[in-house]
């Protein structure tokens, strides 16, 4: 780089990122649900080449051993109250809480053998989410989340919508690390299910018009005219990205129209569930017919059930994922989207199989379940087995990297393909992993 180029310091870098968003008019903060957007009716059926993942997040750890995997010969301690109950598939039983999913059995394949070995909430999510164990205890991403790698490689299937959603909010450990805040999830701000559902990011500030935007973003370009002699700057390019993506969402009607609830039928609605779950389930089908290529719906609720596990189980959690996921699953049959769309669902680590003396199950890593639909696969099976305490996998064990890269590969995406990070240290997307080939199998 030349003297005189080292020496120049970019428009966006002088003012400084905050205020420059601000005078685009592309402020994440300074955006609401459009009463300009025009009501779009974008309903054209993508190919089956755009491949999209609807992953449910059930953060806090559920009860692999209370859903999916009972023991009803265990010992009592051990088996705890929750019998088993035949599903569509004959040899198969899960949850007497979960009769809806029981019911779509033939249309899931669940994974019983899925370990790691860390039983923190935090580091475990981070495992689970990027494939990379955290050397010390995550509050944020050191690497980048499966969302924030698909944003990055793949992106959105259509022009004008987020590569990658998370609903209602980030998830804790779902954000980008080092691949800058372009690959963050777009974010509703919003529970769903609310009468006043809204999302911010999908219109302009008051008194803005897109003939004004226009205008703004033409002056950006031209303040900015002097940025491309820079062989390189980071942070100016990272917020091209990142306006641009503003720009096309707020000023395109796609979006818009995705995330627009009321398109649905009531009863459909009523299917889902009027949770933020159920809700954030059916946006989420919305959202991949639209064009988003991941989407993280976190499932809310107290999965961490150290205390009064059955009740919190049996009255809350359970009825509520069981109505969403099994109506998601329907849903995505029935639309014929089951060949292009996956639906996942899981959480950082399963529990222990022996109940504690608070009538709870902490921690356990040694053995989860994920659960599968769609995507093309061989579903109503499930894969793997654990030892007569639903302790450990006496099968083939998979790992966060084996989760993932099945994602991964469905989704096109080269698992393989390394970045380098701020400090130049070069990392894969994931440094172990390969598909679970008995999902096609």
């Amino acid at each position: 780089m030349s003297n005189r180029a080292s020496s120049f310091v970019p428009f966006t870098t002088r003012i400084g990122r905050r205020t420059f968003l601000k005078i685009g008019a592309l402020s994440c903060g300074g955006v609401t649900l459009a009463n300009q957007l025009q009501q779009a009716a974008a309903k054209d059926t993508l190919p089956v080449t755009s491949t999209a993942v609807i992953q449910i997040f059930m953060g806090g750890g559920p009860s692999h051993i209370d859903m999916y995997d009972l023991k009803p010969n265990a010992p009592r301690e051990i088996r705890g109250e929750f019998q088993p109950i035949p599903t569509s598939v004959p040899g198969y039983f899960m949850s007497e809480h979960l009769p809806n999913q029981a019911q779509v059995m033939d249309k899931l394949a669940i994974v019983r053998s899925v370990q790691h070995t860390n039983p923190s909430h935090l580091p475990a999510s981070h495992w689970m989410m990027t494939g990379y164990e955290a050397a010390v205890s995550a509050k944020q991403n050191f690497n980048p989340s499966i969302g924030s790698v698909v944003s990055k490689l793949k992106g959105a299937n259509v022009k004008g919508m987020p590569g990658y959603v998370s609903i209602p909010s980030k998830q804790l450990i779902g954000g980008s690390a080092y691949l800058g805040l372009a690959h963050n999830p777009f974010t509703p701000g919003s529970n769903p299910n609310s009468e006043d559902f809204s999302v911010r990011n999908l219109s302009l500030a008051p008194g803005m018009t897109n003939h004004r935007l226009t205008d703004r973003r033409s002056l950006r370009a031209q303040l900015d005219q002097l940025r491309y002699q820079v062989e390189n700057d980071a942070v100016s390019e990272e917020l091209d990205e990142f306006s641009q993506q503003a720009y096309d969402l707020i000023t395109g009607e796609r979006a818009a129209h995705a995330f627009d609830l009321s398109q649905e039928d009531p009863k459909l609605r009523d299917q889902y569930g009027r949770t933020s779950g159920g809700q954030g389930c059916l946006l989420a089908r919305r959202l991949v017919e639209a064009g988003v290529s991941l989407v993280t719906v976190l499932s809310g609720g107290e999965w961490d059930t150290h205390t009064d596990n059955f009740n919190i189980l049996k009255t809350d959690c359970l009825p509520r994922m069981d109505k969403a996921i099994a109506a998601l699953v329907n849903d995505i049959y029935e639309r014929g989207l089951d060949k292009r769309v996956m639906v996942i669902a899981y959480g950082e680590f399963g529990r222990t199989p022996k109940i504690n003396p608070d009538a709870g199950r902490d921690h356990w890593p040694g053995a989860a379940c994920v659960l599968f639909s769609g995507a093309g696969m061989n579903v109503g099976h499930m894969i793997g087995e654990t030892d007569p305490q639903a302790a450990y996998p006496v099968t083939h064990p998979y790992s966060p990297g084996d989760v993932l890269s099945t994602v991964y590969d469905f989704l096109g995406v080269d698992y393989h393909h390394r970045f380098e990070d701020d400090s130049r240290r070069v990392f894969p997307v994931l440094p172990e992993g390969k598909p679970i080939r008995e999902l096609y199998g």
